[in-house]
């Protein structure tokens, strides 16, 4: 039961270090930034196009950044 125990901890450790991964990876450059304003201007919520015009970018990461950044929950 104890390797139990053990197990759970290490996958609780994995979780949380791809969290910070996927956390740090959100920071964006202004360059970045400004190209995913003015490409949302243009074409939407099409992350996937948005996301190649930017190497390195995912459509998951550009439609994250965008919904922390600009989603309107009121």
């Amino acid at each position: 039961m104890a390797d139990l125990d053990d197990h759970s901890s290490d996958d609780a450790s994995v979780d949380s270090r791809e969290e910070n991964r996927s956390e740090s990876k959100l920071e964006f450059s202004e360059d970045e930034e400004t190209l995913i304003r003015r490409m949302y201007k243009l074409v939407g919520e099409k992350w996937s196009l948005i996301a190649g015009r930017i190497p390195g970018r995912t459509a998951e990461e550009i439609e994250k950044y965008w919904t922390s950044r600009y989603s309107t929950s009121e």
